[in-house]
């Protein structure tokens, strides 16, 4: 068996190793008796660009570094084989390596079939090189897709697969190919603690995962040391100094090419504006690329004279580049990864790096879909020093890995095995339980009745029930529980199924722990009250609370006017005074409030009338600093005030806001309950995602 790999850390990494090392040393020995005649591990380690390399070339220095315990075979394809892309393949030859095999795999084009057809050819070429080399194990990186080609031609050929960085999240289709290969592979090097978790929910065999730590840390955490100025005035200039200078590295994302083309385009005019000498590298072989690099052209980088337009930078330099500049942007993952290590400040432009983990370094600007947000992003992070981080490697990595391949075992079965969790035994469907509406349970804690809803998924109200509020806070937690009950088993006889509790209330609330902090002064014995512990416990169900103003926009952005918009505006409209007048008929007990106010100035009391006035108007130069200072696309007024106050309010607009944002939209909401609308959506919106 496979040595069940334990490791200790220091923050998210490994500590010390003696333990462990004695444990691989020890089954080492056992295994290479196992393989009879001490026989060298024969080792394939195929490279498809420059990305990629730089992880792999430590390892490969470390397997030349051990001869009695390995054979290297060096297969190069890919991007690193074509002139407009550097021809890197140079790189490994400088660096002393034996290139067994040259594939050329890529099909021109750089759009979405060339990537394709890339693949294909690829997985054409393979299979005479490896039944050539006879690897015993082939070490697969990352997830572009000519690694995928490599990892499903070995799998089909029965030989075994190393994958270094599997289990990580990015953003974009590589998380599909990289858990493609995560799969394919028996053995895996993860870089951090949350990527090995991932693997491990994969269902990837535990005693076949080493968290080493990425191997290119084992190069960047001694690279300061090294004269550096030299090589910054090589590629930018004599005259440039140390964090005065930016490196731009920009990629294109295939799941929307059209996107990054102009994220590109605002990134270069926001660096023109922002007038520092800027080294900006050329971008991968991904479908996309070549329209990047039309825009390069167009704005005439490559001869302007604060740019420095290269194909490829060798990753020695490369690190003392990113070290000691003022700042890099782009969406490279070396951004959010390697760069970490020197602290110096990152800006992360769209989606694509948007799962990584990363250090306090990096500045996501995810929607950079304006020049300004750029231009902006530059402003704060140029020149900054932040923390060194060690996130992603310790500099232990590649002793590590070498150990790792020492403990393999080749009289192994070479069929994986997968942990699967347990599961509760299979029932089968009925037609009822098919047919179900799927719904929450709302509540909404109002300063004089407390309702509880039957919602479903359209927002449909299927049963409501109301109650008086209590004054004390052990009727009012006891009335709670004792309706939700109520209608959780009501639902069951309408054939709904509940998944979850929403809960609507005034005051302040903190949603993550479901805890209302202070409450409005209608709500008496109501500050710093659990109600997420005592309706789970009760209900066996999950329950979202939050405050009633929000509840209010949410159910607009489900159920209402603000359905599919990016981005609006609700404002609750409500108010009390005590302005009985002749004609009005009051309960003893009943607080006068918004409906009294209006009633009474239909019966023509001057002072309500007056009221209404005012407050509309006061409400008007709200929502015109509403309108200046966040500039939503549409605002909703909600609330039984709410059509009383529109006209007043559009006039305030007309008078008083800038002729810019005089043709946003204020329109009264048409929701009868927002804020059970809005308890419910929390419910649906959740809980749907998991099951559909």
């Amino acid at each position: 068996m496979h040595t069940n790999v334990e490791l200790h850390r220091e923050s998210c990494y490994l500590g010390p190793h003696e333990l462990y090392f004695k444990k691989l040393s020890k089954q080492k020995k056992q295994v290479m008796e196992k393989n009879g005649n001490n026989r060298k591990l024969r080792v394939c380690v195929a490279t498809c660009n420059r990305a990629d390399y730089s992880k792999l070339a430590p390892i490969m220095f470390g397997i030349k570094t051990e001869p009695e315990f390995f054979e290297l075979d060096v297969v190069v394809l890919g991007s690193h084989l074509i002139d407009d892309y550097g021809n890197t393949y140079r790189m490994i030859e400088q660096d002393d390596f034996d290139i067994n095999t040259r594939l050329h795999t890529i099909v021109r084009g750089e759009d979405e079939a060339a990537m394709v057809e890339s693949v294909g050819l690829a997985l054409v070429k393979l299979p005479d090189v490896l039944n050539r080399l006879k690897p015993d194990i082939m070490i697969v990186h990352g997830d572009r897709f000519d690694a995928l080609a490599l990892a499903t031609s070995a799998a089909l050929m029965n030989i075994r697969i190393l994958h270094i960085e599997g289990g990580e999240v990015s953003g974009t289709i590589d998380d599909s190919i990289r858990h493609a290969i995560t799969k394919l592979a028996h053995y895996h090097v993860c870089c951090t603690r949350s990527a090995e978790q991932h693997l491990i929910s994969m269902c990837e065999d535990h005693d076949r995962i080493l968290l080493a730590g990425c191997p290119s840390y084992d190069k960047l955490l001694s690279a300061k040391n090294k004269d550096y100025m030299s090589i910054i005035r090589m590629w930018l200039g004599d005259d440039v100094k140390c964090k005065d200078y930016i490196v731009a590295l920009q990629h294109p994302v295939t799941t929307d090419i059209k996107h990054s083309i102009k994220m590109f385009e605002l990134t270069l005019d926001a660096l023109i504006s922002f007038n520092k000498r800027t080294l900006v590298l050329f971008p991968n072989i991904d479908a996309g690329s070549k329209e990047m690099v039309r825009v390069m052209r167009k704005k005439g980088i490559e001869h302007h004279p604060n740019f420095r337009a290269v194909k490829h930078v060798p990753f020695d330099q490369f690190i003392q580049l990113v070290a000691h500049a003022g700042c890099m942007i782009g969406n490279s993952s070396c951004g959010v990864r390697e760069v970490g290590a020197f602290g110096t400040p990152v800006i992360n432009l769209g989606t694509r790096q948007i799962g990584r983990e990363t250090g306090e370094n990096v500045l996501h600007v995810r929607d950079a879909d304006t020049q300004d947000k750029i231009l902006q992003a530059l402003h704060l992070q140029f020149g900054k020093q932040y923390p060194c981080s060690k996130i992603y490697g310790d500099g232990n990595a590649v002793p590590r890995i070498l150990k790792f391949l020492k403990s393999i075992d080749l009289q192994e079965p070479l069929q994986k095995k997968f942990c699967f969790p347990p599961v509760k035994e299979n029932i089968s469907q009925d037609i009822d339980h098919i047919l179900e509406t799927l719904s929450a349970l709302a509540v909404d804690l109002g300063g004089t009745n407390l309702r509880v809803a039957i919602v479903s998924m359209k927002g449909e109200i299927v049963k409501k029930y109301t109650q008086f509020n209590p004054k004390t806070y052990e009727e009012r937690i006891n009335l709670i529980l004792q309706m939700c009950v109520e209608a959780a088993a009501e639902a069951v006889k309408l054939n709904c199924r509940i998944l979850g509790v929403g809960i609507s209330t005034g005051g302040r609330v903190n949603p993550q722990e479901g805890i209302v902090l202070h409450s409005t002064k209608l709500i008496q014995e109501w500050n710093s009250v659990d109600l997420r512990t005592p309706l789970s416990d009760t209900l066996h169900l999950p329950v979202w609370v939050d405050n009633d103003g929000n509840c209010a926009a949410m159910a607009e952005r489900k159920f209402g006017q603000g359905k599919g918009l990016e981005n609006f505006v609700t404002l609750i409209t409500g108010t009390e005074d005590l302005l009985l007048v002749e004609g009005m008929s009051v309960p003893k007990d009943e607080a006068v409030g918004a409906l009294h106010l209006i009633q009474a100035a239909k019966l023509g009391n001057a002072k309500a009338q007056s009221i209404l006035r005012t407050a509309g108007t006061a409400l008007g130069l709200g929502v015109v600093n509403i309108l200046h200072t966040m500039n939503p696309s549409l605002v909703i007024l909600s609330g039984v005030l709410a059509s009383h106050y529109i006209h007043i309010v559009k006039d305030v607009i007309r008078q008083q806001a800038l002729s810019s944002v005089q043709d946003v939209d204020v329109v009264v909401s048409d929701l009868v309950d927002p804020a059970l609308l809005g308890a419910a959506s929390m419910v649906l919106d959740y809980t749907t995602r998991r099951i559909h």
